[in-house]
């Protein structure tokens, strides 16, 4: 069973178009859906798991690492700001 074939995505797919081909069937096959179909719908489930959990080649990319982040120096301000103090009689 080829997951892609399945799912009815090329094997250079990106996680996203992936993850929506799978969501479209599931709403079609669905129990609830006009016309399910339980058997393919377990075939769907089983094909996005193993893409899930086992991304292809075209799928595994090295993170690049995120820049420094680089603040600006601030002035020094109190954290409170009170005003004059006025009282009711």
């Amino acid at each position: 069973m080829d997951p892609y074939a399945v799912l009815g995505v090329p094997r250079e797919a990106t996680p996203a178009e992936i993850t929506a081909a799978y969501r479209r069937l599931v709403r079609a096959l669905h129990p609830d859906a006009p016309e399910p179909d339980p058997e393919r719908l377990a075939e769907v489930l089983a094909a996005y798991r193993e893409l899930r959990d086992h991304p292809g080649p075209a799928q595994r990319t090295e993170r690049p690492e995120p820049p420094p982040v680089r603040r600006a120096a601030r002035r020094w301000e109190p954290d409170i700001r009170a005003g004059p103090v006025r009282r009711e009689r």
